[in-house]
């Protein structure tokens, strides 16, 4: 004990910086040699080392480890071994055979021999793994290696990467991280093959200097079409905003650009998103007591190819004809807003969109509702200006003031609420410009009206041992009082009010601006009605409203509503909405949606009627009629098999939209997966033709883990399957 005891201050003394312990069960000293048997147990920095037997030379400073060699660095990380050699003087660490794994990510690596100097550890030739060392599934081999605990990045030399025994992959050098830090480096690459665009290869570069900012590059090449380049900027300037930048440009070759008949032989464009939830306060230095905001979601491309050529994956790709790009700012009080909407539309079927309507901008204020009398009388204002313009043709400015005034009570002991809304009204058009193609003169002019509005309603509820229902009850009478139009409303309200011309051909271009809905003498019955069980959770939810004419005879009724969303149970809904057009003798829209998910099963069915009953619906004129049927499932048969299936499909137009089906096969180190897919995207051909491309694929997804991060749609090989094109 004495011995020992002398050893441990020795050692403290001599390395008063780097305390090292030293614990055994009998220890022997000898001509400044000292040897330790009988469980060795070291602590040196954050090293817990142990081992059969220990040996230290004074002159040198070394101190040699044998034996069953156990050493833990922080928690962090596990190395094994038979020798181990620790210099103190020079602060090196030498392990022989090197064998190490990392408790975070349990990829394990194993060489000839170690070397490490505080964070750096040289590993010799070797081999590396996230798969169980009996058998691995797959390894990476390299001649040498580096690996930093502090970063925990590990760069490998004359990497071969091996799947069982069969050699895949070969690179000069290879370099990933151990944990989910961001970092500059290459990312998981994508290759395919098609027989019209040939091999196909894209390889992102991600870039991750500052914590506020990173970039990601993605060159692509399609041997057989072309190439290009497409870059994603994200950043976050403060703690209440973030933004993203992503442009894009592919260049076609010409024997394909001429062969597929395309309307651009490059495409091109930028996405430009961004969110500050206080940009009044952070930019103007004050400190206002309301809340701000500014959103900004701007979009621009020359065609859909644009979008199409973004990745080769298309099962979590949208592409279509028309593009929205906004900015909304808002200052929100208790009492008052104030918002500016910009919205600028792109529709990617035509060649220009000079003749297309744009909102830039729309102001607005409002004036929350107060009260006075007691909470007897309610008020509000609303004035909404829109400044709706486009490049050739007319233009017009209208501003919208809304008004309503209501008086309410109850009776009964609140069984019954009612209420009288008198509703102030007014539109005003200022227009500017003169149509290219039409006669048609507006005059600037303004409408205005008034209409009272009653109400009465009651909420009746009964409290079961397992449900409580609610039923709620309420019929609403609109009643016209008066109204006075002037100019372009005086001059268009008779032929644009009325519902019979909207299938003539000058509608369009003459009523674009006319946006005023009659107030029919009318009224509207609501029965809504709710089951909750014990624990508050809805169970179901059903709303049913009529709504009554007393103006015109001949279109009495309105359409009859019906919405339903019925929890079966904890793992199967259903849920429709329908209305019935009793003119017409048919349903204009009937929508259902059954979801199950249980016993490893995610089944989703919907399907969508819509009849707009403009003209005359056929199979040959589909824009008045829509019949959609959307469905997909996903089975779960264990831990580690699942598969999936989605089908969408078109019953107007008999076409097949998009299908997939696939199965995936997930370990603990790595993931396999196969999913056929097809797809009908749209395409710009020449003189601004819209068509269609029938695509097919198929994704092959390969993930070893920790090195690639398994997703539900990602995949590394693609092939595509010949194609056809559609008018």
């Amino acid at each position: 004990m004495l011995k020992y005891l002398l050893l441990l201050s020795f050692f403290t003394t001599l390395y008063a910086s780097d305390k090292v312990e030293i614990y055994a069960s009998k220890l022997t000293s000898q001509n400044n040699i000292i040897n330790a048997a009988g469980g060795v147990s070291v602590i040196y920095k954050d090293y817990v080392i142990t081992a059969n037997r220990a040996h230290y030379d004074k002159k040198t400073g070394e101190l040699e480890l044998f034996g069953n060699i156990r050493a833990n660095s922080a928690g962090k990380y596990k190395v094994l071994g038979k020798y181990a050699r620790l210099n103190l003087a020079k602060k090196e660490k030498l392990f022989r055979p090197f064998y190490m794994i990392d408790n975070k990510s349990d990829v394990w690596m194993s060489g000839a021999q170690g070397k490490a100097n505080d964070a750096k550890i040289d590993i010799g030739s070797g081999v590396v793994s996230g798969c169980n060392p009996i058998d691995p599934l797959w390894t990476m081999e390299f001649s040498s290696s580096n690996y930093d605990t502090d970063s925990m990045w590990l760069n490998m030399y004359n990497m071969r990467l091996y799947i069982y025994d069969i050699p895949v992959l070969y690179t000069p050098y290879f370099g990933y991280s151990l944990d989910t830090t961001r970092r500059t480096g290459l990312l998981k690459p994508s290759v395919g093959i098609s027989n019209n665009e040939g091999f196909y290869y894209q390889q992102p570069i991600y870039i991750a200097q500052q914590n506020w900012w990173d970039l990601e590059l993605l060159p692509q090449i399609r041997t057989s079409r072309g190439s290009g380049l497409y870059t994603n900027f994200r950043f976050i300037d403060s703690k209440v905003s973030h933004g993203e930048i992503r442009m894009g440009y592919f260049k076609e070759k010409q024997a394909y650009f001429e062969k597929n008949n395309l309307q651009n032989n490059s495409h091109y464009g930028f996405n430009i998103k961004y969110d500050n939830r206080d940009f009044l306060n952070l930019w103007s230095g004050h400190d206002f007591a309301g809340q701000s905001g500014l959103y900004v979601d701007i979009n621009h491309m020359n065609d859909v190819g644009y979008i199409n050529l973004a990745s080769s994956n298309t099962i979590n790709q949208t592409t279509s004809k028309q593009v929205l790009s906004r900015i909304n700012m808002f200052y929100n009080t208790d009492s008052q807003y104030i918002g500016s909407y910009f919205k600028y539309y792109q529709d990617l079927s035509i060649e220009n969109n000079d003749n297309t309507l744009q909102k830039l901008p729309t102001l607005q204020y409002h004036y929350y509702l107060d009260t006075l009398l007691k909470d007897h009388l309610l008020y509000s204002l609303d004035v909404k200006s829109n400044n709706i313009q486009r490049q050739i043709n007319k233009k017009v400015i209208q501003t919208d003031i809304n008004i309503p005034v209501t008086l309410q009570t109850s009776l009964f002991d609140e069984f019954l609420n009612i209420s009288y809304t008198a509703n102030l009204y007014m539109q005003h058009s200022a227009f500017r410009g003169k149509d290219i193609n039409s006669s048609t003169e507006y005059r600037d002019g303004y409408y205005a009206r008034n209409y009272h509005t009653f109400k009465a309603s009651t909420q009746l509820t009964k409290r079961y041992e397992n449900v409580s229902h609610v039923i709620d009850l309420s019929i609403i009478y609109n009643k016209s009082a008066w109204n006075q139009e002037t100019g372009f409303y005086a001059d268009e309200s008779n032929y644009c009010s009325n519902l019979d011309n909207q299938s003539n051909l000058d509608y369009k271009s003459r009523c674009e601006f006319y946006n005023i809905t009659n107030i029919d003498n009318a009224a509207q019955l609501q029965f809504t009605q709710y089951l909750y069980d014990k624990d508050a959770k809805q169970i179901l939810y059903q709303r049913l409203a009529q709504r009554v004419s007393y103006s015109s005879a001949a279109s009495r009724y309105g359409e009859l509503e019906n919405e339903l969303d019925y929890k079966v149970t904890s793992w199967f809904s259903f849920y429709n909405n329908m209305f019935y057009n009793y003119d017409k003798n048919a349903f204009s829209k009937i929508f259902n949606k059954v979801s199950l998910n249980q016993y490893g099963v995610n089944l989703q069915l919907s399907h969508l009627y819509k009849d707009r009953f403009v003209a005359p619906a056929t199979s040959t004129d589909p824009l008045q009629r829509t019949n959609y049927l959307t469905s997909s499932a996903e089975y779960t048969y264990n831990r580690h098999y699942s598969f999936s299936a989605l089908y969408n499909y078109d019953l107007e137009t008999q076409e097949k939209k998009s299908m997939s089906i696939g199965f995936m096969y997930k370990k603990r180190c790595w993931d396999f997966g196969i999913k056929y897919s097809e797809n009908n995207r749209p395409v710009l051909t020449l003189n601004g033709a819209s068509s269609s491309i029938y695509d097919k694929y198929v994704y092959v997804t390969i993930v070893l883990k920790p090195l690639m991060q398994s997703s539900k749609n990602s995949s590394f090989i693609t092939y595509k399957l010949p194609n056809k094109q559609t008018n």
